[in-house]
C-alpha cells in the first residue's frame, strides 16, 4: 500500500522534558580530506591530491547519536573508544553537540575506529579504515554492559546501532536487550548479524535491502521480493521491520498490519554516507514522542532523503526535516489558494511546525491598487507566509453600502491570491476577521498605520499568545471608495 502524506505529519515541540534516547553501539570518526587534482603522480600511476581542507565528524553510532541530538532530543550514547587521538575527537565532537562522554567506555586495547575517506570534488577517490574488530575483552563487554543499563534506566527508548565492529557480541545483545524489556523501553535495532535470531526481543529492526536478503538467501529488488523475504524472516525476527531501499525508498511490515512501501524524496544524491544513520534516528525521536510507527516509517524515510543531499556524513535539523514533511504534504496547494477556515487553520499550524512565521492581514480588497499592493508587500516581509481575511459579498455590503461590493468575491479572491505575496485566502461572512484570526492564531497581525494598535481587531488575542501586531504605512490618496467616486463623477 502506497499512500499520501498527511499535512499535520511532524516532528511536534514540546513544552515538557525532551525525550531521552539510550544509544548503544559501535562508535568512529569519519574524516574527510578534501582537494583538488591537478596531475598524476610521476612516482605511480595514481592521482596527486592537492590537499586544502580536513573535516572530522561522527561516525557509527555517534553519528546515531548526533542526528537525534539535533532533531531535538537528549542522548546517552554508550559505546568503546580508544584512549587516543580520534577518542579525544569523539569526545570533543559529543560535547560541543551537547552530548555528555561520561557513558562512554575506553578501551586501551583497541584504537578508536576510524574511516579517512580521500574526495576531489565530490568524488570519493579512496576510504582508509583504522580499527580492530572482534569481540570486546570480557572486562570492556561488562563496562558496556554496565554503562548501557545504566543508560537505559534513564531513557524512554533505547537504539542499537550494530556496525559489526565488537561492541555487541552476543552476551552483550542479550544483557542489554532483556535490560530495555525488563525497563518497558522500547527497543530499535539497525543490524548487521548474518542473521536476526539474536535480535529477538527487539521491538524493530531496520535493515537495508541487502541485509535483508543475505539474512533470508532471498532477492529484495522488487516489493513482491521483499513481502516473500519479511515473511520468511518472520522464522527469525517476530517483531516490526523496516527495509531501507536508498531510491526506491523504505517499506514497513507490522506484524497483522498491511504492507507499507513509501517511495524516496531524494532530490538529489551526493553522498550516501551515514543516510541509515539519519534514518534511524529520525525513526527513535518520532517514536520516542509518541508517533505510530507507520507515521515514524515515513519521517525517517523523508530524513534518509535529505541526509543523501549532502556531502559526507551528514546530521540534519528537526526544521529541516519538518520544513521538508511541510513541502511534500503542499502536493495540492498552490500560492494564493482559496480555502476555507478549517484548512487555513491547518496549514498555518503546518507552516508553524516547520518553524516558519505565519501572517495575518485583512480587507474588502474590492478594486486592488497601489495602495493594497503595498500593504500585502510589507505585510508578508513581517514573517514567512501570509494568509488574507478576506470579506465576503454579504459583509462587504453591511460595511460599505447596498451598491458595493464592485467585483465578486470570488474574482475579488482570485485577484487577491495572484499577488506574489500572498499565500491563502479565506472567506469570512463576519463584520470582524475575530473567529479567522482566533482559529489561524497567527504570528503577526497587520494593519494599516490609520489603526493605533488597541484598535486593531484582534490585536489583544494575537498578542496574548506570544504574537505581535504591526501598522505598516499606507499609500496616501489610493482607497477603493476614492477610485468608485471617481468613476461615478
Amino acid at each position: 500500500m502506497r499512500s499520501a502524506i498527511s499535512r499535520d505529519l511532524r516532528l511536534r515541540s514540546s513544552d515538557g522534558p525532551r525525550k531521552i534516547v539510550a544509544v548503544i553501539g559501535d562508535i568512529m570518526v569519519d574524516r574527510y580530506l578534501t582537494g583538488r587534482i591537478e596531475r598524476i603522480s610521476p612516482e605511480a600511476p595514481v592521482p596527486v591530491l592537492v590537499h586544502n581542507h580536513e573535516r572530522t565528524v561522527a561516525g557509527g553510532a555517534a553519528n546515531v547519536a548526533m542526528n537525534i541530538a539535533s532533531l531535538g532530543c537528549a542522548v546517552h550514547l554508550v559505546g568503546a573508544i580508544g584512549s587516543d587521538a580520534d577518542g579525544e575527537d569523539i569526545r570533543t565532537l559529543l560535547s560541543d553537540a551537547g552530548i555528555s562522554p561520561e557513558w562512554l567506555v575506553v578501551d586501551p586495547g583497541r584504537p578508536t575506529i576510524s574511516k579517512t575517506r580521500v574526495v576531489s570534488g565530490r568524488q570519493q577517490l579512496v576510504r582508509i579504515d583504522r580499527e580492530l574488530t572482534g569481540r570486546l575483552a570480557s572486562e570492556v563487554e561488562d563496562r558496556i554492559i554496565r554503562a548501557a543499563e545504566a543508560a537505559i534506566s534513564k531513557a524512554d527508548i533505547v537504539v542499537l546501532s550494530d556496525y559489526a565492529k565488537g561492541v555487541f557480541g552476543d552476551r552483550v545483545l542479550l544483557e542489554v536487550i532483556g535490560a530495555a524489556k525488563s525497563a518497558g523501553k522500547p527497543v530499535l535495532v539497525d543490524p548487521k548479524r548474518r542473521t536476526f535470531e539474536v535480535y529477538r526481543g527487539a521491538d524493530v529492526i531496520k535493515p537495508n535491502a541487502g541485509e535483508l536478503s543475505a539474512a533470508t538467501g532471498l532477492p529484495c529488488a522488487t516489493d513482491q521480493d521483499l513481502e516473500a523475504a519479511a515473511l520468511e524472516l518472520t522464522k527469525q525476527f517476530a517483531g516490526t521491520l523496516v527495509v531501507t531501499r536508498g531510491e526506491a525508498g523504505l517499506s514497513l511490515f507490522s506484524p497483522g498490519q498491511p504492507v507499507r512501501h513509501i517511495t524516496t524524496v531524494a532530490q538529489e544524491v551526493a553522498d550516501v554516507s551515514g543516510a541509515g544513520d539519519t534514518a534511524l534516528a529520525a525513526l527513535a525521536v518520532a517514536v520516542a514522542e509518541g508517533l505510530s510507527i507507520d507515521d515514524a516509517a515515513v519521517i525517517s524515510n523523508f530524513a534518509a532523503g535529505i541526509a543523501v543531499g549532502k556531502l559526507g556524513t551528514a546530521v540534519i535539523s528537526r526544521k529541516e526535516l519538518n520544513t521538508a514533511l511541510l513541502r511534500a504534504s503542499e502536493a495540492d496547494y498552490h500560492p494564493g489558494a482559496l480555502t476555507n477556515l478549517a484548512a487555513a487553520a491547518e496549514m498555518a499550524n503546518a507552516w508553524r511546525l516547520a518553524g516558519e512565521r505565519v501572517v495575518f492581514t485583512n480587507g474588502c480588497f474590492d478594486l486592488v491598487h497601489t495602495g493594497h499592493i503595498e500593504l500585502l508587500t510589507s505585510a508578508a516581509a513581517e514573517g514567512d507566509r501570509l494568509i488574507v481575511g478576506l470579506n465576503s459579498d454579504a459583509s462587504v455590503k453591511r460595511l460599505k453600502g447596498p451598491t458595493r461590493p464592485i467585483q465578486t468575491e470570488m474574482d475579488r479572491a482570485r485577484i487577491v491570491g495572484a499577488l506574489r505575496a500572498v499565500d491563502l485566502v479565506v472567506l469570512f461572512d463576519e463584520d470582524t476577521p475575530l473567529a479567522l484570526i482566533d482559529a489561524i492564531c497567527p504570528d503577526v497581525l497587520v494593519k494599516g498605520a490609520d489603526y493605533t494598535e488597541d484598535k486593531v481587531v484582534g490585536g489583544d488575542l494575537v498578542k496574548s499568545r506570544g504574537g505581535r501586531v504591526a501598522l505598516v504605512p499606507l499609500v496616501v490618496g489610493r482607497s477603493s471608495t476614492t477610485i468608485v467616486e471617481r468613476m461615478r463623477s
